[in-house]
Formats: C-alpha cells, structure tokens, sequence
C-alpha cells in the first residue's frame, strides 16, 4: 500500500481509501465489520463516511454508518491507527431526500457544531481527522450538473462555514478540514479565505472522478496541485458501470444500479458506449476492467486517494489490490482516445 501526504498536513493516508455508504443499508454490520478488518490487514488506514449515510438517505436509516463504524472501533480499538474523515450535509432542495437532518440541514455555525458532536457521538471518539462539507451551501453545478444559473441566494456564507470549522479545531473536536462536490470557484474561495483572512486551511476535496467522469481535470486539477490540496476520489467505478456488469442490459441482484432508481446518472446510451469501450479495451490488454479504472485514478498526480466502496468483500479484495497495477504509456494512449471519442458521458 502506497501512502500519501494530505494536502499540507502532517497526516499520511494510505492510496486507497474505504468508502462506506451503503453500511447499514446494503451491508449489515456483520458485513461491515468484516470489510473494515480486511481492509485495514491490507494497509488501508483511511475511512470515510458522512452523518447522511447510508444512501439512499432515509429518517429511519440517517447516522447508521457512522454507527457501525463506531461499533467496530470501540470492539477493536486501536483508533490511533485510524484516518477517520467524515461530512457534514449542508442545504438541499425539499426533495433532495435529506430534510429530515435537523429538519433541513444548514452550514451554519449553529448546524455545524451541533452536526460534528452528532457524529462524535455515533462514531464513538473523540475526534474526527478530517471533517468535510458534503456540498455547497450556495446553488451552484455540482451532482452531475454542467450548466450554471446564477443566484444571488448563497445562503451561509463561507466565512461563517469556516468560522465554526475553526471553533471544532480549536477544541480538538476535528484535526483537518475538508470541502466536497465543490466547483473550481469553491476551491479556490476556500483556499484564499485560509490567506486573506487567515481562516483554517482545507487539506483536501472529495468530488467525483473516473473514466466516465473527468470534469476535475478541467479547472479543479490543476487547482489540486498547484496548492497542494489533493482530490479523493468518489465514484471511481462510477456506480460500478465500469466493472462491465451492467452491459447488455445486465441487472445483477443485489447491485445498487439495479436496487435504486436513484442512481441513473451513470446509466445513459453515451455511458453505456463509452463503458463498452474501456472494458473491452481492459480486456484487450488483459486487465480486470474495474482495476483498470481504478488504477486510472490512482496514478493521476492530484489524486491523494481513491475512495472505493464494495458491497461483498470480492469486490474489496478485488477493488484493494489495484494498487499492484501500474497503467504503462500505451494502456494510458489507448485510454485518452477513448476518452477523445466520448469525453465526459456521466458527469
């Protein structure tokens, strides 16, 4: 296992990070504790969650995640061995299916402070390595949408988002921060908060990135590496389109593009072509189509870790030992002509 500095922190976090949204909805936490200990015998000290999970977010089911997982290091101890990264929802359309979080979630100070002593409490610790803000408080183009129509109403403002950020580092409730789903302009805002007015500095930022989807690269990359502020990776299998098991129409029992309607964003025809072609280009080269995608992402030089989620502990053995393949120039060649042909169908 490959570890990596995050962002300008002290912090080293293994390559692969174990995502963990679909405990307590599609993982029991029998389950879940089985793939934590494997993951953890095989390097990866890295686990992130969110106080919104497991997804589909529902009342009933809301902080579930964060509960297993503190179930599982109260049982094993040894949290010091533990990179533990988890997010606060900040504000959401009615249907977004999140309103029921503090009857509708804000990042203000008030929902910020009261949602990181949630989390504490669930998680089982007394601290969280890095806290995250799921989403922009203002209305922006992120959850797969491109186009932007502006609105004055940007809510919370940032300022006050990162003067409770602060308050929790202060009291040794949160050691690093973090943003999510942000556009470049988000990126940037926070990073020249930290200089201008010398707000708390965030480490990293969690977006989606994969061979469906590589909009990160067109204005958060460089961004990423120019100030040291690295992209952990969401959705490297986008959905698990790229292993190959949806084509055909293929709807595997049990999997979560067949169990949710909500997750169509990486099931349209461009999708389905361009999955074709990286998976019979996987195969041409003698690659497990998935690994070849998440071996993808874990070579990109912004990328400070590969966020991978499994729902059976074949695809976490599988998904994990990606990090033993090293894509050579041809592989990378053949996959930028793909990507040429049909840049960008899921974003």
């Amino acid at each position: 296992m490959e570890y990596r500095q995050l962002g300008t922190t002290d912090l080293k976090v293994s390559q692969i990070c174990l995502g963990t949204m679909t405990y307590g909805e599609q993982n029991s936490e029998a389950e879940a504790a089985e793939q934590l200990d494997y993951a953890l015998a095989q390097g990866v000290n890295f686990i992130d969650c969110a106080e919104m999970y497991p997804v589909p977010p529902r009342p009933e089911t809301q902080g579930r995640t964060e509960e297993y997982i503190g179930n599982w290091l109260a049982a094993r101890g040894g949290r010091d061995r533990i990179v533990l990264a988890t997010k606060v929802a900040g504000r959401s359309a009615a249907n977004s299916g999140v309103g029921h979080i503090r009857s509708g979630p804000r990042l203000s100070r008030e929902q910020i402070l009261q949602a990181c002593d949630d989390s504490l409490k669930r998680l089982r610790t007394d601290y969280i390595d890095l806290y995250q803000i799921h989403w922009p408080e203002r209305q922006t183009n992120f959850f797969g949408r491109l186009d932007y129509i502006h609105s004055d109403d940007d809510g919370v403002s940032i300022a006050e988002t990162l003067g409770a950020l602060e308050t929790l580092l202060e009291q040794g409730k949160v050691r690093h921060i973090g943003i999510s789903n942000e556009t470049p302009w988000g990126l940037f805002e926070y990073l020249q908060q930290s200089v201008v007015y010398g707000r708390p500095r965030i480490a990293s930022i969690q977006n989606p990135y994969n061979l469906l989807n590589r909009t990160f690269e067109i204005g958060c990359a460089e961004i990423a590496i120019r100030e040291r502020c690295g992209l952990l990776a969401y959705s490297p299998l986008a959905f698990g389109m790229l292993s190959g098991k949806y084509l055909d129409g293929r709807k595997p029992q049990g999997a979560r593009l067949s169990r949710y309607d909500r997750f169509q964003r990486y099931a349209g025809k461009r999708t389905l072509a361009a999955t074709q072609a990286y998976v019979d280009l996987a195969r041409q080269f003698g690659l497990d189509p998935a690994q070849m995608a998440l071996a993808f992402v874990n070579q990109q030089p912004f990328v400070s870790a590969n966020i991978i989620g499994a729902t059976t502990l074949e695809q976490l053995r599988s998904n994990i030992s990606s990090v033993a393949i090293r894509l050579v120039d041809e592989q990378l060649a053949a996959i930028e002509a793909i990507h040429r042909e049909n840049p960008n169908p899921a974003p």
